[in-house]
């Protein structure tokens, strides 16, 4: 005789249990709905029809907010597309989709002028890109492409006649770091000019 094969009905009038619906909460807005399809028995439409009858999006689908949009107005012109994405906590995907939908367009680079290289050369060596930028009004990416084309490094500033006469006086018995902070320097600038003045810690007299 010829045997039938039997179908295993899914999982799908039984009512959903709590530790089910934790597991859609978690997995559902990740786009994991075949895995909890697949861990509670249930077909993939009514995994995605109890998402939706309960308000459960995925990240792709999730509602735009006036703030959200608010953000990606002002930072698409300048900033990249994974920077949003993260800052949004959303995917790339979303993010260039809801650009398109807006019509937000790319900004080509701007020219910089002198008194915005002048100001980055002064402030390179000191502080952070994120708080140069904000200063200059640049994007973080611009300023650190600016930098690396004019070669910018940790030891660019000069340092003046004072620092280091300052800078030798202090180090046979402060430490780097301790000049570093009193000079308003980065330790690596720091650092680097003591190896190249040849500075030496001196020897602590012993006691007998």
């Amino acid at each position: 005789m010829r045997k039938v094969k039997t179908k295993i009905k899914k999982n799908t009038w039984i009512a959903w249990s709590e530790d089910e619906v934790k597991l859609l909460k978690r997995l559902f807005p990740k786009g994991r709905a075949r895995e909890v399809a697949k861990q509670t028995g249930r077909p993939l439409t009514a995994v995605k029809q109890k998402a939706y009858s309960m308000g459960i999006r995925t990240r792709e689908n999730r509602l735009w907010s006036a703030e959200e949009e608010l953000i990606l107005k002002e930072l698409y012109p300048n900033e990249s597309i994974i920077f949003i994405a993260s800052k949004l906590k959303r995917s790339l995907s979303s993010v260039a989709a809801r650009a398109s939908i807006l019509g937000l367009k790319k900004q080509g680079p701007r020219p910089w002028s002198r008194r915005e290289i002048a100001l980055l050369k002064r402030l390179y060596s000191t502080n952070k890109k994120r708080d140069i930028a904000n200063k200059i009004g640049r994007t973080v990416s611009a300023v650190t492409i600016k930098a690396r084309k004019l070669g910018l490094n940790e030891q660019y500033r000069l340092w003046s006649k004072s620092e280091l006469n300052l800078l030798k006086k202090l180090y046979p018995k402060k430490t780097a770091h301790e000049i570093a902070e009193q000079l308003n320097r980065s330790v690596q600038a720091t650092r680097f000019m003591i190896f190249r003045l040849g500075l030496k810690k001196r020897r602590s007299s012993v006691k007998h």
